[in-house]
C-alpha cells in the first residue's frame, strides 16, 4: 500500500483519531467533548462541545505568530486598473473595525448578515467580520436579480445587508443599489440597516435612517474582539438553486470547516504558508468561500482576489499576467475558464513573454473536465493539471489527486480517488452496489467527513428528502458515474443527465468527451431530448475554435461519426448543431436542463444564475434549424 492508501485507510477505520489529530493545528477556546457526535444520524456533528472563532484562526493568530507584514490579500482588478496588497496586520485592523461597525448596526452572535458584493477585498473583510462576531453570513452573488435576492432575504432574515454601489464587468458597470432596494421592497422581511460601500464609478442613493455609508460606519466604530462560538454553530449559509425554485440554504459549522480547510491546503493543493494561492472564482460561490477566503487564510497563505475574467480583461493572457505578476504557485479555476482561453487563443500565443517558472499546479473543478481541455492545459502550462470533484454541499473535495500526500497517476476524465474521509459507492436504482466500471448513482457512506453541510438552513425535512432518504445510510450526491478497478472515480453527469436511449442508460458526459476531442471544437454540450420511438435521443451543441477552418456542417458530420466509432451505434447520436456560445451560469456550469426543456417544447423558468439570457434565444433558433421542438 502507498502512503495515500494508508492515510485513506486510517481516515475510514478511525475517523475520530484521524480528524482529532488534524484538529490540533487549529486554535480552540475550548476543546471538544467528542470528535464525532453520532447520537442523531444522519445529523452528525463534528467537534461537539468545542468552541473557537473562525476569524481568529484566519487572521489574528497569524499576526500573533509574526506574519503581520506578509500580504494576506492581493486585490487585482483589471476592470478598475487596480492592484492593492493588504497585509495580515491590515486585514486584522480592517476586520476588527468592520466587526465594530456591524455591532454598531445591532448585529450580535447568531444574527444573519447578507453580503451582496462584487470581487473586492471588502467582501472578504465583511465575511471575516461576521465570523469575528459569531454572526452568520450569507453571500449572494453580486448583481443577482432582485427577486432572487428577495427570496434569500426572506429565508435568512438578515439584520443587516452589506453591499456596494456597483459591480464592474468588462465594458459595463452594474449599479447594485436599485437591485438591492427592489429586493427589499419585494421581501416580507426588512433588514434594520444596509451598509453601502460607495465606489467611484457609481454613487448609490441612500435611504436616511436605514442605509449607512461604509466609510462613515467604520470611522465611528470601535474595533471588536473575536467572539467564541460553538464548533457546531453555523458560520454561513450559501444558497444553491433548488429544483422547486426555492433556493436551498447550505449551512456550514465553524469547527469542522476550519479543521478540514486548513488541512486541505497542504494535503490536496500542496501549498505552504507564505505562498501565493489563487482561486479564480467569485465569493458568491462555494469555491470563493472555501478557497479565496477561508482556507488560504487559515493556512497563512497569500490569496488573490481577482476582479476580472479569463478573457476580455483585456485579453486571453489575463491569467498568465496575474500568475507572473504575483508569483502564484497554484491556481484553482473552472474548466470553463480554460475552454474560453483556448477558444480565443488556441495556440497559447498570449503565454509568450510570461514567466511561469514558479507555477507548480493547476486544479480544475466546478463541472466535469473533459480530457481534451485537460491535455491542452497540460501541454500549454507543462505542470500537473488536477481535476477534482466537489459540491456546494461538501465545501471541499470529494475526490482529488492529493498532491501533498502522494501524487497519483492522472487518468484523463477522472478526478482521481476519494479524498481521505470519503467512502464512495456507486449504487443502482435499488440501492445495491454495482460492479467496477458500471454507471450508477455516486453516493457517500455516512457520516460525511468534517466541513460538509450538517443540514439545510431551517429545512431539516428537505435535507432528508433531497439527500438522505433515497439511499438510507448514504449521502446521494446527485451525480452519476462509475468507479474503476483502481478506485478512480469518473463523474459522468448529474443523475438527471443520464439519458435512456431505447432502454440503454448512456452518459451525456461520455459523448461530450468524444465531441471535445475534435480539433475544431472549443466547447460542447450534449443533452437528451424526447423521442417517441426511443424515449430519448442525444443532441450535441458545438462551439468552434476562433481559428476553425472547416465548414460547420463538415464538423457536425465528423463528430457524429466519432461518437458512432467510439461509443457505438447504441448511442443513436445523429444530430448536432454549431452555436456561437453555450448558455451557462455565472460560475460556468452549462445549463443542459434548460436546453433540454427548449428542445422538448416545455415551459421553463429563466435560471437565476444565467450569465446572459439572450443566449437562450440563440439556442432556440439553433434548435429550430434541426427541427426542435418536434411539431413546434
Amino acid at each position: 500500500m502507498g502512503h495515500f492508501d494508508d492515510v485513506c485507510a486510517q481516515a475510514l477505520s478511525d475517523p475520530e483519531s484521524f480528524w482529532g489529530d488534524i484538529a490540533e493545528t487549529i486554535d480552540w477556546d475550548r476543546k471538544w467533548d467528542s470528535v464525532l457526535d453520532s447520537a442523531n444520524p444522519p445529523f452528525y456533528r463534528w467537534f461537539a462541545g468545542a468552541e473557537l472563532n473562525t476569524c481568529h484562526n484566519a487572521v489574528d493568530r497569524h499576526v500573533a505568530a509574526g506574519r503581520g507584514q506578509q500580504p494576506a490579500i492581493i486585490y487585482d482588478s483589471p476592470v478598475t486598473d487596480t492592484v492593492r496588497k493588504i497585509t495580515y496586520q491590515e486585514l486584522q485592523d480592517q476586520t476588527a473595525t468592520f466587526a465594530g461597525a456591524l455591532a454598531g448596526a445591532g448585529v450580535t452572535k447568531g444574527d444573519r448578515v447578507i453580503i451582496y458584493m462584487p470581487m473586492v477585498p471588502e467582501a472578504a473583510v465583511a465575511m471575516l467580520a461576521c465570523a469575528r462576531l459569531g454572526a452568520v453570513h450569507s453571500v449572494v452573488f453580486g448583481g443577482f436579480a432582485a427577486n432572487e435576492l428577495a427570496t434569500r432575504i426572506d429565508d435568512a432574515k438578515p439584520k443587516v445587508i452589506v453591499s456596494t454601489s456597483c459591480g464592474i464587468e468588462a465594458g459595463r458597470v452594474i449599479p447594485y443599489k436599485p437591485l438591492l432596494d427592489a429586493a427589499i421592497d419585494g421581501a416580507s422581511h426588512k433588514p434594520d440597516h444596509c451598509i453601502i460601500m460607495q465606489r467611484p464609478q457609481v454613487t448609490a442613493e441612500m435611504i436616511p435612517g436605514r442605509d449607512l455609508d461604509w466609510n462613515e460606519a467604520v470611522a465611528a466604530a470601535e474595533p471588536h474582539p473575536c467572539v467564541s462560538v460553538a464548533a457546531t454553530d453555523p458560520l454561513y449559509i450559501l444558497y444553491t438553486s433548488g429544483t422547486t425554485g426555492q433556493p436551498k440554504g447550505i449551512g456550514r459549522g465553524n469547527g469542522g470547516h476550519a479543521v478540514v480547510l486548513a488541512w486541505s491546503m497542504k494535503a490536496i493543493y500542496n501549498v505552504d504558508p507564505g505562498e501565493v494561492f489563487w482561486a479564480a472564482s467569485d465569493v458568491g460561490w462555494v469555491v470563493g468561500h472555501s478557497y479565496i477566503v477561508y482556507a488560504p487564510l487559515f493556512h497563512g497563505c497569500t490569496t488573490v482576489i481577482y476582479e476580472g475574467k479569463p478573457v476580455g480583461t483585456p485579453d486571453p493572457g489575463a491569467f498568465w499576467r496575474v500568475i507572473t505578476q504575483h508569483g502564484v504557485s497554484v491556481l484553482f479555476t473552472a474548466p470553463t475558464a480554460f475552454r474560453a482561453i483556448r477558444q480565443q487563443d488556441p495556440n497559447a500565443d498570449y503565454l509568450k513573454g510570461h514567466d511561469l517558472s514558479h507555477f507548480r499546479a493547476l486544479f480544475l473543478a466546478g463541472e466535469r473536465c473533459d480530457p481534451d481541455t485537460l491535455s491542452w492545459a497540460e501541454r500549454t502550462l507543462k505542470v500537473p493539471v488536477i481535476d477534482h470533484w466537489w459540491q456546494t454541499e461538501t465545501g471541499w473535495s470529494i475526490a482529488a489527486n492529493c498532491l501533498g500526500i502522494e501524487p497519483l497517476p492522472v487518468k484523463p476524465g477522472s478526478p482521481a480517488r476519494p479524498a481521505p474521509g470519503w467512502d464512495l459507492k456507486v449504487l443502482d436504482t435499488a440501492g445495491a452496489a454495482v460492479e467496477p466500471g458500471t454507471i450508477g448513482a455516486i453516493c457517500a457512506k455516512l457520516p460525511l467527513p468534517p466541513g460538509c453541510f450538517p443540514t439545510l438552513w431551517q429545512a431539516e425535512e428537505r435535507y432528508l428528502d433531497s439527500y438522505m432518504r433515497e439511499y438510507p445510510g448514504y449521502y446521494a450526491s446527485g451525480d452519476a458515474g462509475m468507479i474503476d478497478e483502481d478506485g478512480y472515480v469518473f463523474v459522468m453527469a448529474r443523475t438527471d443527465d443520464i439519458i435512456n436511449v431505447a432502454g440503454h442508460r448512456l452518459s451525456t458526459g461520455a459523448m461530450e468527451e468524444v465531441l471535445a476531442a475534435h480539433p475544431e471544437v472549443a466547447e460542447c454540450a450534449v443533452t437528451g431530448v424526447a423521442d417517441s420511438l426511443k424515449g430519448q435521443l442525444p443532441v450535441g451543441f458545438l462551439v468552434l475554435s476562433s481559428d476553425s477552418q472547416k465548414a460547420p456542417d463538415e464538423v457536425v458530420k465528423e463528430v457524429v461519426q466519432m461518437v458512432r466509432n467510439q461509443i457505438g451505434p447504441v448511442a443513436a447520436f445523429k444530430t448536432a448543431t454549431v452555436v456561437k456560445r453555450l448558455p451557462k451560469t455565472r460560475s460556468g456550469k452549462i445549463l443542459r436542463g434548460t436546453i433540454r426543456k427548449i428542445a422538448d417544447g416545455e415551459s421553463y423558468k429563466m435560471p437565476a444564475t444565467i450569465d446572459d439570457p439572450a443566449i437562450l434565444t440563440e439556442i432556440t433558433e439553433a434548435l429550430a434549424t434541426i427541427g426542435y421542438p418536434k411539431g413546434g
